[in-house]
């Protein structure tokens, strides 16, 4: 696919020492984290479950539990319109990528890019342009066209020089599973991902990363309470290492514990038939502080920041772009 657009990619360590920058979506799950009296303890406990998470997976050859660290880095995508706007690029994405450093071997393996996602975009269609167009209406519905664009921009992305030159292998995101849908155990159990679960009928997000080219499978791994959603293109099971899809799992379970412990931190795990809910009681917090109600309130304002600095002020140029890009 040619892209009209350049993209620029930088990135960022996320360690205990971790600022966001002022340019950071401030929504972004991780920037959260580092914000406020507690940040630092925060990311150190953060990495601390991560770490703890990966050797419980990774037990073989690993007799103490410490054999692996997870180094992780902020991927900040932007976008620049070809000659049009040099030095004014826009900010698009933010994804997580993983390193392994094995400290018997003292060898960095590499991990697996995407992880965490954020995007401006996807503000701007959950919490601006659905909202807008459910407000009044008896039945919810999503409106013509959702996720075109950004699922646009994404393949764009992906399918870039900048995307190749840093990355080797097709990203895979990992969020958390629908509180709209139930999800069915299987009798298809994997070494690393763990059981799988299936549903009967797609979320509005598993649609959504659908016109992202990402397909979805739904896994819990061994001592996970709820299945994870895996979003990925090419062949989940075939594509990865064990150790890239358990720095995956280890980095994203551990960050589902803290936003959606009524989930993920649940006290009893998942049956055949699990329906997850926010409204569940019977959980554990961690010691991580955590502000779910500013990070939705946030999620709102950066959506209109997203609609007044790209979306209105480059309609006529996204419409074009995008009319000439299949999905």
């Amino acid at each position: 696919m040619n892209s009209d657009f350049e993209f620029s990619i930088k990135s960022i360590c996320f360690d205990e020492d971790y600022r966001p920058s002022d340019n950071t979506r401030i929504t972004t799950n991780f920037a959260n984290l580092a914000r406020g009296t507690s940040r630092q303890e925060n990311l150190r406990n953060t990495l601390r479950m991560i770490d703890n998470r990966f050797n419980a997976l990774a037990h073989w050859d690993n007799p103490k539990g410490d054999r692996y660290t997870v180094e992780l880095e902020i991927i900040s995508v932007e976008m620049n319109f070809e000659a049009e706007s040099q030095g004014d690029a826009l900010p698009l994405i933010e994804i997580l990528k993983t390193t392994v450093l094995d400290r018997k071997t003292h060898e960095h393996i590499a991990g697996i890019v995407g992880n965490n996602f954020s995007s401006y975009v996807r503000d701007y269609d959950f919490s601006v342009l659905l909202l807008g167009h459910n407000k009044g209406r008896a039945e919810f519905s999503a409106p013509e066209g959702f996720g075109d664009l950004h699922g646009k921009l994404f393949k764009s992305f992906v399918n870039s020089s900048a995307y190749r030159e840093h990355f080797d292998k097709p990203p895979v995101i990992c969020l958390s599973v629908s509180s709209s849908k139930t999800y069915h155990r299987t009798e298809n159990k994997h070494p690393v991902l763990g059981v799988e679960y299936q549903q009967d009928e797609y979320s509005l997000t598993d649609e959504y990363f659908s016109k992202m080219g990402l397909k979805v499978r739904y896994f819990m791994p061994s001592n996970s309470v709820a299945p994870l959603a895996f979003y990925f293109s090419g062949d989940l099971l075939g594509d990865y290492t064990n150790l890239e899809l358990i720095s995956t799992i280890s980095t994203m379970d551990t960050f589902q514990k803290i936003y959606r412990p009524e989930i993920y931190n649940a006290n009893s795990a998942a049956g055949k038939s699990y329906q997850p809910s926010l409204q569940h009681q019977d959980y554990s917090l961690t010691r991580i502080v955590y502000d779910r109600e500013e990070r939705s309130r946030l999620a709102v304002e950066q959506g209109r920041f997203a609609e007044e600095h790209f979306i209105k002020p480059y309609q006529a140029v996204l419409e074009q772009w995008s009319a000439h890009h299949a999905l």
